[in-house]
């Protein structure tokens, strides 16, 4: 059997990321790979949890579901998918240079963020002894290696590529409960679709704003993201208490609020990456937000009020205080940390204004099954 060649036709996750690191080439940047390496309530974090907990899971009460999804995630439609082809015309140098570093710090931020979920699947595979859950953690860790490697592949162009062997070994590890992990990986996935798919269609509307080709490829990007939510939501179908009990509802509504909030500080902070897709990026936030909502219902059994009057005021707040929070990190001494405790208490003040907004409730289906319908 032929090895492959390029981490699009990998099988494993393993693969995949050999291929990418074998292209040791002078274009290693450690600028990105410093970039990666920071762990602020912004950048995407590595995780780590009790493996042994998740190994126990018992997929018995959806397990035709689960048959029919991990089928179609064997089926790989999308191998082959992430890689460069005749349709990819990069004009870096063209770039303006301040939409270029806007671009590189979204590149690395994605890259990171695909590759945070390749190694914390890639592990749960290799502990595990539960076929049905180390099966599909190995095809999901296989799915975002290719998207790392692809992103990545994307920034060489640029002169710089992050060094995803030594992340694995040198960034900082966060310990989340299992239930976390659902929660907080579920909505990442789904929220990940909606923001690709969104950006996918507005740009079939509006081609001239294509100011790089790596867009054309978040169509069959986005349906991976979907597929993994769909693999989360049956994972969370196993065990009623853990959307259904009153604590875990207030955890479910922290995630919510903590993702939606995350995703609107982060992208109000690259205004001029935004412009250049011709997309406002406040309406951006809130059709990313109504989608996720949307498809959320499938198995959360409430969706967060977007339209209160306290929610857009508040998420502002937030983005206010986050620049506030860096510059006085930035400036450093007694001043730069009286302004970034100012701003970390300004921030913590809109996120409990934005939590306290009453939910909206909704009866959830017995099967959460869907399929991609933007």
């Amino acid at each position: 059997m032929n090895k492959p060649t390029h981490s699009a036709f990998a099988d494993t996750a393993e693969d995949a990321i050999a291929l990418q690191e074998a292209q040791s080439d002078p274009m290693t940047s450690d600028k990105a790979t410093e970039i990666a390496m920071q762990n602020t309530l912004l950048t995407p974090r590595f995780y780590t949890t009790d493996f042994a907990e998740m190994d126990a899971i018992d997929v018995t009460p959806v397990r035709a579901d689960w048959d029919r999804l991990i089928a179609q995630m064997k089926s790989d439609p999308n191998k082959g998918h992430f890689k460069k082809n005749d349709k990819w015309q990069a004009d870096w140098e063209g770039m303006d240079p301040a939409l270029r570093a806007e671009f590189i710090d979204f590149l690395i931020s994605s890259c990171t963020a695909e590759f945070s979920g390749c190694v914390l699947y890639k592990e749960m595979k290799r502990r595990g002894s539960n076929t049905d859950i180390t099966t599909l953690f190995q095809l999901m860790a296989r799915d975002e290696a290719r998207h790392a490697g692809f992103i990545n592949d994307a920034l060489r162009e640029a002169g710089i590529r992050v060094n995803l062997g030594f992340l694995t070994q040198a960034k900082k590890y966060t310990y989340f409960r299992p239930k976390f992990i659902y929660y907080a990986t579920y909505l990442s996935e789904k929220i990940g679709y909606a923001r690709y798919i969104t950006i996918f269609r507005h740009l079939e509307n509006h081609p001239e704003k294509q100011f790089h080709p790596i867009f054309q490829w978040f169509r069959e990007w986005c349906n991976d993201e979907f597929s993994h939510g769909e693999a989360f939501a049956l994972l969370l179908k196993t065990d009623p208490a853990l959307t259904e009990s009153r604590v875990n509802k207030m955890w479910i509504k922290f995630f919510l609020t903590a993702v939606y909030s995350t995703m609107w500080v982060r992208d109000h902070q690259r205004p001029l990456f935004h412009d250049a897709l011709g997309v406002d990026v406040t309406w951006y936030g809130q059709e990313v937000f109504r989608k996720t909502s949307e498809i959320s219902k499938q198995v959360f059994p409430f969706t967060l009020d977007i339209d209160h009057p306290r929610w857009r005021p508040n998420l502002d707040r937030m983005e206010r205080a986050s620049v506030q929070v860096a510059r006085g990190k930035a400036r450093g001494g007694i001043v730069g940390t009286a302004s970034r405790v100012a701003g970390m208490a300004k921030a913590a003040f809109a996120f409990v204004s934005i939590y306290t907004i009453p939910a909206i409730h909704h009866d959830v289906p017995a099967s959460p099954v869907m399929e991609p319908a933007y």
